[in-house]
């Protein structure tokens, strides 16, 4: 090969291995750690318009239609890690979009520390620790249908932050508890538990679609509500349902009423919010909670 050649390839070759940057101006915003189980938001910004934005994280695709604002345009998500699924370590958030007339991408680093939870020890009747064989049948059915309900995907963001509180009652048990029933260590909860007395409202914490409402052996009387872009709450242990499924409903609207259905040792709400399928801390998020990174 002659040697100008040969120079020419070699600049290609390095040009080939640069990394695609964002289009002038465009910045990837999100927390530089949170903890394990902490939700976090993800931003990008742009003076200019950002069309087709779809976000990547933990193997997820995530599309985030992007707003005007005063400040330019921006697209935004709610991302985090799941105390029963996920470990500590350093994680990259990707924003994929459209900028003259090519796919670019934003990248940057978020750390996942890990985080000390307490352990609640409880006495539940045997049964409700060790289900017999047709409910251990009946489970498992339930856990698929609730993994397809937290794999929905809906482009439209249905959620504002600060989410609406569920009940106004205090926090009884918080999430990433580590549970030991009947002396046998169990998943540490992925919810959040509030002290609510029977039949007291129960309301949806950001506008949705319910997605699920079901009886099922653990949770009892149960209504999931798709907020968008892989948001999904979910209120267990209602005494009634009030919203029928494929129903809109608006912020702060009832969708059932606190109960003790299902694996309760008394009235009250278990809330949980997934993010694409990923339970998260929720109370970071609720109105009178921690702020948002």
């Amino acid at each position: 090969m002659r040697p100008g050649l040969r120079r020419l390839w070699a600049v290609l070759l390095v040009l080939l291995a640069l990394p695609v940057l964002p289009a002038a101006g465009a910045r990837l915003a999100v927390p530089a750690a949170a903890g394990l189980g902490e939700p976090f938001v993800a931003a990008l910004t742009a003076a200019e318009e950002l069309p087709g934005v779809v976000f990547h994280w933990q193997g997820a695709d995530i599309p985030a239609p992007a707003r005007r604002t005063a400040a330019g345009w921006r697209a935004e998500v709610l991302l985090g890690t799941d105390v029963g699924k996920d470990a500590p370590g350093a994680f990259e958030v990707r924003a994929a979009f459209a900028s003259g007339g090519a796919r670019q991408e934003a990248h940057a680093l978020v750390r996942i520390a890990p985080r000390r939870y307490p352990e609640q020890a409880l006495t539940l009747p045997e049964a409700m620790v060790t289900p017999s064989a047709p409910n251990r049948e009946r489970i498992a059915h339930e856990r698929a249908e609730t993994e397809r309900t937290l794999a929905v995907m809906s482009p439209a963001q249905g959620w504002r932050l600060p989410l609406a509180r569920p009940v106004p009652g205090e926090v009884g048990s918080v999430y990433g508890l580590r549970r030991v029933l009947n002396g046998k260590p169990r998943s540490p909860h992925r919810g959040v538990d509030f002290r609510a007395a029977e039949g007291q409202s129960v309301l949806a914490v950001a506008e949705g679609t319910v997605i699920l409402s079901a009886e099922h052996f653990y949770a009892g009387r149960c209504v999931y509500v798709d907020h968008g872009q892989g948001v999904v709450s979910a209120y267990f242990h209602l005494s009634r349902a009030l919203a029928a499924q494929g129903q809109r409903v608006a912020r702060g609207q009832a969708v059932g009423l606190a109960g003790a259905s299902g694996r309760a040792t008394g009235p009250h709400l278990h809330f949980a919010l997934c993010l694409q399928g990923r339970c998260v801390d929720p109370l970071p998020l609720l109105e009178g909670g921690a702020a948002v990174p």
